[in-house]
């Protein structure tokens, strides 16, 4: 598709995204700017934020991305999803970052940590299988197959339409 007119806001929109991220875990934009610049160490595919106190635990996550098949295409709906770790799968995570053969290891468990609530019933917390790729290719999220639209969409696919409607839903957001 090479682009389309907008439902909401009427206007004609070179090329149709196929892929959104956020740049942060969910629970860093919890945290007011003071708290985020002391506590949050953030990169381009892991984040740490460290407890309120000296005592307090971390909080590790990871960034991946929830394939969506396309019915009748060959091309991939993506979303760039935080995932919450455990404190043991990220650190063996990150042992492994830059490893060939990283790959082979099993998926760890993980909460979703990104809302994607301008498309869905609340994201937050579904739990998710992080499946790691070849070095260079970010960990692929595997949701828990419940009857959240998300895993459903993620198990059965979405049509060109629905494309267009969560670009119409994420760009334009109520």
């Amino acid at each position: 598709m090479s682009g389309y007119t907008c439902k909401t806001c009427g206007q004609y929109h070179e090329g149709l995204p196929l892929s959104y991220g956020s740049p942060a875990p969910a629970f860093v934009y919890s945290l007011t700017e003071k708290e985020q610049r002391n506590r949050v160490w953030l990169s381009s595919d892991q984040c740490e934020v460290r407890g309120e106190k000296f005592f307090d635990e971390k909080h590790y996550f990871i960034v991946g991305n929830i394939h969506i098949p396309i019915i009748d295409s060959t091309e991939i709906f993506n979303w760039s999803v935080w995932v919450s770790l455990s404190k043991e799968n990220y650190k063996r995570a990150s042992k492994l970052w830059n490893k060939t053969g990283r790959e082979k290891e099993p998926p760890y468990f993980g909460w979703l940590s990104t809302s994607l609530s301008a498309v869905y019933p609340e994201t937050l917390n579904l739990k998710t299988n992080v499946h790691t790729q070849p070095v260079g290719i970010r960990p692929f999220i595997e949701l828990e197959p419940t009857d959240h639209p998300l895993a459903i969409e993620q198990r059965n696919g979405i049509t060109m339409s629905r494309v267009q409607e969560i670009a119409e839903l994420v760009l334009h957001p109520k």
